[in-house]
């Protein structure tokens, strides 16, 4: 059954599957901002590591060879990474706006693209990509020296979750690296466990209990495994570039659900990320040959 799953989903075109990664992100990050005020920012980070580390380990249940040598280290090394980019951009906001933030954070897969460009429409394309997000990012220069180094760190962490998680998708078969998720994020929440003194405030409200699963759901399991899916049929440079669709996701979202109609800039920087993504619109073979899918 998960294996029909991620054949349905293959069948969808990339940039799709990243706007609904995009859509459900973007609603956990909402629900996230109803836990801020009971625990830090690196305490909600965690919190979100361990509801997706459970609800990920009763979905998929990985099998012994999954928790021994080199997958447990590929998987944790995932793991602490993906959790870590959490940490490090939750802390980064709580220190600079918004948009400086996202804008720094996005070196990170723009470093990785630019290390797969191939020819001028590669780069062009990356250019159009990167000048979109920094016009929809709304960039201030404002904030803490601290601040920049965190969203720094995180984009560092964002183009090793690039590089590892393409290695994690096609290492075997459709379903194995979603498992590698579940034992990524179950290493992650033992390692990453003193950040928990930062959640005192939420163990005894059931309701915040929940917001944090919830969080966990939308903001990792789900956008995680669509990474999963789509990392398995491109290479890290094209899925870097597609990754600028979900700042785009995100002011579309505000313009539906919550009326909020963008400036020029952000509709100009829209436009640019759109046709950036276009000019490399057709799925690429990964770096390694993907096993084949598996039968239902």
């Amino acid at each position: 059954m998960a294996s029909l799953s991620v054949r349905r989903l293959s069948a969808i075109p990339a940039p799709a599957v990243f706007v609904l990664s995009g859509i459900s992100m973007y609603l956990g990050a909402a629900i996230a901002v109803g836990i801020f005020g009971a625990a830090t920012p690196a305490g909600v980070a965690w919190l979100r590591c361990l509801g997706a580390a459970l609800m990920l380990l009763a979905w998929r249940r990985p099998g012994r060879a999954a928790w021994r040598g080199r997958p447990l280290l590929l998987a944790g090394a995932f793991g602490v990474v993906t959790a870590g980019m959490n940490v490090l951009f939750y802390e980064a906001i709580a220190r600079l706006p918004l948009g400086t933030a996202v804008a720094l954070e996005f070196t990170g897969p723009v470093l990785v693209a630019a290390l797969g460009s191939r020819g001028r429409r590669d780069v062009f394309a990356l250019l159009l990509v990167g000048a979109g997000v920094l016009c929809i990012a709304d960039v201030r220069l404002a904030g803490s020296p601290a601040g920049v180094l965190f969203a720094l760190g995180a984009a560092a962490a964002w183009a090793a979750y690039i590089v590892i998680g393409q290695r994690v998708a096609i290492g075997g078969n459709a379903g194995s690296g979603i498992d590698s998720l579940a034992v990524g994020f179950a290493v992650a929440t033992v390692l990453l466990s003193p950040l928990a003194l930062g959640t005192t405030g939420v163990w005894g409200s059931p309701r915040l209990l929940l917001l944090g699963v919830g969080v966990g759901l939308l903001s990792t399991v789900v956008p995680y495994a669509l990474d999963q899916v789509v990392l398995r049929r491109v290479g890290r440079a094209r899925f870097a570039l597609l990754l600028a669709l979900l700042p785009v996701t995100a002011g579309v979202t505000g313009l539906i659900v919550l009326a909020q109609v963008p400036t020029p800039l952000e509709a100009a920087g829209t436009l640019a990320v759109v046709a950036g993504v276009a000019l490399r619109s057709r799925d690429e073979p990964s770096t390694r040959t993907a096993p084949p899918v598996e039968p239902a």
